[in-house]
């Protein structure tokens, strides 16, 4: 949900990924970036309504870390190695123009 800063009434509500662990804002684009460990990255923009999913990015369960670096204009996700053989990494994101 969003709140406004100047009340805290809410503003907006939208569904997203399970088990959110961070959400970041990115001004320049106007978007809402929520990293989930249900293994996707929710992409939301304002509405009319307030919020609207405009993607849903997979990425890998339980990758729900994540970094967004507004100077970059990138999004960074923290991969956990799916199997016993697969390292860790960290996945970048471009956004799309």
């Amino acid at each position: 949900m969003a709140l406004s800063s100047q009340d805290g009434h809410v503003v907006a509500k939208v569904e997203t990924c399970g088990d959110a662990d961070d959400v970041f804002v990115n001004h320049k684009r106007h978007r809402v970036y929520v990293s989930c460990g249900q293994g996707v990255l929710d992409v939301l923009e304002p509405d009319e309504q307030g919020y609207r999913q405009l993607a849903r990015v997979p990425t890998v369960p339980g990758a729900r870390t994540s970094l967004f670096v507004p100077e970059l204009d990138r999004l960074f996700v923290a991969v956990r190695g799916a199997g016993s053989n697969e390292p860790a990494a960290i996945w970048v994101f471009r956004p799309a123009s």
